[in-house]
């Protein structure tokens, strides 16, 4: 129980960041926005690790794995901010999840991961379902939607990265070389777009920094009670927090093809889920 109200308290809070953040698009370009996310992120994690970890803490066993996954991260983040900014929170959020589902169609690449055939055809249901929520064809593509889109198959790509990590880094210092990593890179592109930030501009920047890590620490902690098989469906409460800000800040609603999209999407990541506990078990 321990392990469900943490992963599900981290999930639920991450709306809060995103919706933050497209608020501040509003007078703010999106990469200051990714700036702040990441410069306040290495403040609060090196915070946490000076308190609780100190001892702990060894460097990176594979640095260079670790930077290409804070590569991947800061794009990933750059996409999903740009894509909120112009398209609705509900809509960015539920192309995002194909990320699970990319995951598993790559596995068998990076992982050496063996998927059946009932995964395959999850994977293929998921992607329909993306399709329905783009709808190509019958209503005029323009980038930000296909920015959620690159950001949650750059997502399944972080977390394949992930799952090769979790085996040799701490979790904690997988978190902070990222962080620094997305400051590093986002920091050569600040001097084109800085604009000076009011006190509230701060705040919230500030703001999001914290929850992302809020979030992810939660969700490292989670993991000590709990195998990440049996959590993962619990990432698809986000989407409720997500619909409830979209409709209470933003008068943003999904429209039915997004809902059903949705549907079809989240249906076949919890499938994939289960699939892969089950698989997990049987190889016990």
């Amino acid at each position: 129980m321990k392990a469900i109200i943490l992963n599900a308290s981290a999930w639920m809070i991450v709306p809060v960041m995103d919706a933050f953040a497209k608020h501040l698009s509003l007078s703010m370009h999106v990469f200051q926005i990714t700036w702040a996310r990441y410069f306040f992120t290495v403040v609060f994690t090196l915070s946490l690790m000076v308190v609780f970890y100190r001892n702990t803490l060894v460097w990176s066993t594979r640095p260079k794995l670790q930077l290409v996954r804070g590569i991947i991260l800061a794009f990933t983040t750059l996409c999903f901010f740009y894509s909120i900014s112009i398209i609705s929170l509900p809509k960015a959020l539920t192309l995002a999840f194909v990320a699970p589902i990319t995951c598993t169609a790559l596995s068998p690449i990076f992982l050496s991961e063996k998927v059946g055939i009932r995964r395959w055809s999850a994977v293929l249901v998921g992607f329909f379902g993306c399709l329905i929520v783009i709808r190509p064809g019958f209503i005029e593509l323009n980038l930000a939607t296909l920015a959620a889109l690159a950001c949650g198959i750059c997502y399944g790509v972080y977390l394949i990265i992930t799952r090769k990590l979790s085996t040799s880094d701490n979790p904690l210092l997988t978190l902070l070389f990222t962080g620094v990593v997305g400051l590093a890179i986002t920091s050569v592109f600040i001097p084109s777009v800085w604009s000076n930030p009011t006190l509230n501009q701060w705040i919230l920047m500030s703001i999001i920094g914290l929850i992302a890590s809020v979030a992810h620490f939660l969700i490292i902690l989670s993991l000590r009670y709990a195998d990440a098989s049996k959590l993962a469906p619990l990432g698809y409460t986000e989407i409720i927090t997500n619909i409830l800000i979209s409709f209470y800040f933003f008068h943003e609603l999904p429209d039915n093809w997004t809902y059903l999209g949705l549907f079809i999407i989240v249906l076949s990541g919890l499938y994939i889920s289960r699939r892969e506990y089950l698989v997990t078990r049987s190889n016990i």
